[in-house]
């Protein structure tokens, strides 16, 4: 079991009045150095005044924790794009097929998803989180912006309790949720945080652009060990299984995941290689992954691109997040 230590805050929107000093010893970080501690600490305690030391103590030890359970990805160039298709390529430009499977026999991979134009890319070094943000996180957000938790009214059903385990992927209304949330913690932090490209969410999963089909720990499906069984929940809590060779957990099963990208069906086409951003507007935007609720062999390849409304009628479970840093330095 891979489970996620998580340190789950207890969210409570304490006020006090006038300004606390952080009087709490402060978190130890596995890769920040105590100065870089303390700077976060005195940043969440100018902005967050009127809160209790308490709420932004598990604010700081929220903070710091994402930053230690980023990894980070080295950059370089591969072939963005359905590699299963079009069937007509030069095999001696793909490297070793995994798994003796020849190129007629993987295309295509996804069918109709546009992405079957393979284009090259090639983007720099970053950071990607090994885990999707938590609902605790999540709550902790929208409490330290003065925001109700969703669903609140119906928490403390007990036939709901699955639904609303601290540990579980946060669950999204919009799009606009998961990009919030990380340009919150990239300001408390001092990193600049955001959601990862499409680029970046493919060529993580593909263990720096590998031509693996799946994005587990061996790049294939093994129900029960790497992926859940087909009678388990449709949401599990983080961490649940082995993580891709890179280290993150849940790029496939579990929960979607929103990258920072506009959505156009034929943008592989036109895509610089250098980085892509993705198109400038759009009326959709992207997930990548696969929830629980789907067909795993069909639908948590690597490859599989598919737009979403920005903005849902409710905050859905199986649609989450996770941020990146988009920083090519140590920490």
């Amino acid at each position: 079991m891979f489970r996620r230590k998580l340190l789950l805050p207890l969210v409570a929107p304490l006020l006090v009045a006038g300004c606390q000093a952080q009087s709490q010893p402060l978190p130890k970080s596995e890769k920040l150095s105590p100065e870089k501690v303390a700077a976060i600490a005195q940043r969440i305690d100018a902005r967050y005044a009127k809160l209790s030391t308490e709420l932004r103590s598990q604010i700081l030890a929220t903070v710091v924790r994402s930053l230690d359970e980023m990894v980070f990805i080295e950059g370089g160039e591969f072939e963005m794009g359905d590699f299963g298709a079009p069937c007509d390529f030069d095999q001696t430009n793909m490297g070793t097929w995994p798994y003796g499977y020849e190129p007629d026999e993987l295309c295509p991979i996804t069918g109709k998803f546009d992405d079957d134009y393979l284009h090259p890319v090639q983007l720099s070094s970053y950071y990607l989180s090994s885990y999707q943000a938590s609902l605790g996180d999540f709550d902790l957000f929208r409490t330290s912006m003065g925001l109700p938790l969703f669903d609140e009214k119906y928490r403390n059903r007990e036939d709901l309790q699955d639904m609303f385990r601290k540990d579980n992927p946060a669950p999204t209304k919009a799009w606009q949720d998961a990009k919030d949330y990380c340009l919150w913690l990239g300001s408390l932090s001092g990193y600049p945080v955001d959601l990862p490209t499409e680029a970046q969410w493919e060529y993580a999963a593909r263990n720096r652009g590998q031509y693996l089909q799946y994005p587990t720990d061996t790049g294939s499906l093994d129900y029960g060990r790497n992926i859940p069984l087909e009678n388990e929940p449709n949401v599990l809590p983080l961490g649940q299984f082995a993580p891709n060779p890179l280290g993150l957990y849940d790029m496939t099963g579990n929960a979607t995941d929103w990258v920072n990208d506009w959505y156009d069906p034929d943008y592989y086409r036109k895509s610089p290689a250098d980085n892509p951003q993705g198109p400038e507007s759009g009326t959709q935007k992207i997930r990548r992954g696969t929830n629980g609720a789907e067909i795993y062999w069909i639908s948590a390849n690597t490859v599989r691109r598919w737009p979403d409304n920005p903005i849902k009628d409710a905050n859905y479970p199986a649609l989450s997040f996770r941020c990146a840093i988009q920083f090519d330095q140590a920490l």
